[in-house]
């Protein structure tokens, strides 16, 4: 659809829009290929290639308008994007998350495969703060063990002050239903209808 690195540029608000926020390199964009079946958002190997705010529409077969929009914010705590331009995010990335009034749903995502990180931490208590909804996605499951799996998300449960953790599959569809599910009644889609296939 666009994308923003000013709040001037941001879309008219009024689709319910959802945000997908993490650290670099933490699955994002394939989060939303998956969710959409499609590669909507660009991918790449290499933290820090998300340096603007990514706008998609989503629309569901047959619908004429947009069902949702989803926001593809910048990653967080990767230190090679140049420190001018790291600067800058506050001024677009902070106005978007206070005060955009049609954000129905902040997903924040983190790495299973790796021990709980300040910085996500203090992403959560950010959104607590600022009273923002939000569902905490667990994705890179395919790269540990079932048991492994098990503890990891028990101990970022403990550490990041969760009730639960969406497990989240990129390759397969594990975490797909009950992420979309979450998206809908947060946007208060009609939950009987399908999400796009």
């Amino acid at each position: 659809m666009l994308s923003a690195a000013d709040a001037r540029q941001f879309p008219a608000p009024g689709t319910p829009e959802i945000a997908f926020l993490g650290r670099s390199n933490v699955g994002k964009s394939s989060l939303i290929n998956a969710l959409v079946g499609s590669k909507i958002a660009k991918t790449s190997g290499t933290p820090g290639r998300t340096q603007t705010i990514n706008f998609f529409e989503i629309r569901r077969p047959g619908k004429p308008r947009p069902d949702w929009i989803f926001a593809d914010l910048p990653g967080y705590g990767y230190a090679r994007v140049p420190k001018d331009l790291v600067a800058e995010w506050p001024k677009f990335i902070d106005p978007y998350l206070q005060d955009r009034t049609s954000l129905a749903l902040c997903i924040s995502i983190i790495d299973v495969s790796v021990p709980p990180q300040k910085k996500d931490l203090d992403l959560l208590n950010w959104l607590r703060d600022a009273g923002r909804p939000f569902v905490v996605v667990g994705t890179k499951i395919d790269r540990i063990s079932n048991n492994q799996l098990s503890n990891s998300l028990r101990k970022l449960k403990e550490e990041l002050l969760l009730d639960e953790i969406v497990a989240f599959s990129a390759k397969g569809t594990t975490g797909h239903d009950e992420l979309w599910k979450k998206i809908r009644e947060a946007a208060g889609t009609d939950a009987a209808e399908k999400a796009p296939a």
